[in-house]
């Protein structure tokens, strides 16, 4: 709040409280305007669908006695395989449906369902799948079957040599570019004592070059063709860059508000300005968001958020300094003076 008062011109208002004062105690609801910017996305960008969109649960670190909400949670960035590391922050459920197997519970994937949304998240190799129950027929006593006969676990699956492969190319794979991957896929359903059935299609991946560990994800629509399944589920990478982009540029994770309602407001507010810059941006000219800040030492084949974020400050800040005024007969030159909120931005860029 402190560099958006400077910014715009107001590091002189006395009554500066007041700005703060909207995260922390002003009477609006985030959600409603959660909708608005959403429904700009969709129009902007997918007007037609299909919708992807992505869950995730990403830990914001803050430290502090006053921060009621914050909890110890498992550093998804810094911890790997062989090493555990412990953070202190914030996790928010996020909704940039692609999701991670945090997600792949049966009450989840049966709401979703029953709701009409596609899921597609991972799969253990050790679930316990069956084929659909069979017909009922007339006069049967007895309740009705829920499944039918068990099938081969996915990791038997994996291991039978009678299994058919498939080889596709997944293009953006994890930000590596394409890689060529085996497939196999089938449906069946997917059920545990006391939950819901659900009916799924199976995708079991593996690596011909051995770069990464066999992967099984799941589809809740059952005509979905299996390399689509794959090419939505890796654009999970996305949402992870844009939480990097969001703590490099937009100053998440360093806020310093206690007050419940302000730490509530202020990361989806910093996530939603991360949308609004994305949608002005694809208002400019075609040549002014094309622009990349490309170096010797680094070649950029595409723009990034980095520069998406400059190409809007670059014309709002030509809005400001260079609109023409009314035509005198006597017109006066005047000497031009850094605006201060530029002075500001450009020495404190570091």
């Amino acid at each position: 709040m402190a560099s958006l008062l400077r910014i715009a011109g107001l590091s002189r208002e006395r009554h500066f409280v007041n700005y703060h004062r909207v995260l922390s105690r002003a009477a609006w609801c985030p959600r409603a305007g959660a909708r608005i910017l959403l429904g700009l996305i969709v129009d902007a960008f997918v007007p037609d669908g299909p919708l992807v969109m992505a869950v995730d649960d990403p830990i914001e670190r803050r430290r502090g006695r006053r921060i009621k909400a914050k909890g110890i949670y498992r550093d998804p960035v810094r911890s790997s395989e062989a090493h555990f590391v412990k953070t202190s922050g914030l996790r928010w459920m996020s909704l940039i449906l692609v999701t991670d197997s945090a997600f792949s519970a049966l009450l989840f994937l049966d709401a979703m369902r029953q709701a009409g949304v596609t899921t597609i998240t991972r799969l253990r190799l050790d679930a316990a799948l069956y084929k659909p129950a069979p017909i009922r027929l007339p006069g049967t006593v007895g309740r009705p079957r829920r499944k039918g006969a068990r099938l081969p676990t996915l990791a038997q699956v994996l291991a039978a040599k009678s299994t058919p492969w498939q080889s596709v190319h997944v293009p953006g794979w994890y930000g590596a570019g394409e890689r060529m991957i085996e497939i196999a896929s089938a449906t069946a359903v997917w059920q545990h004592a006391g939950l819901p059935v659900v009916p799924i299609r199976w995708v079991l991946i593996r690596d011909p070059l051995n770069r990464f560990a066999p992967q099984a994800l799941l589809c809740t629509d059952l005509t979905c063709d299996p390399a689509r399944i794959v090419g939505w589920f890796v654009r999970r990478w996305q949402v992870e860059v844009t939480f990097h982009e969001a703590r490099a540029h937009l100053g998440v994770e360093t806020q310093r508000q206690w007050s419940d309602k302000a730490i509530a407001r202020t990361t989806p507010c910093l996530l939603g300005l991360f949308s609004i810059v994305t949608l002005m941006a694809g208002r400019l000219p075609a040549r002014e968001r094309r622009q990349v800040a490309d170096t010797a030492w680094y070649r950029k084949q595409q723009p990034t958020f980095s520069d998406a974020l400059a190409a809007v400050r670059r014309a709002t800040w030509r809005e400001q300094a260079f609109v023409t005024s009314r035509r005198r007969s006597h017109s006066t030159k005047v000497r031009f003076a850094l605006p201060d909120a530029w002075a500001y931005a450009l020495c404190h860029a570091a």
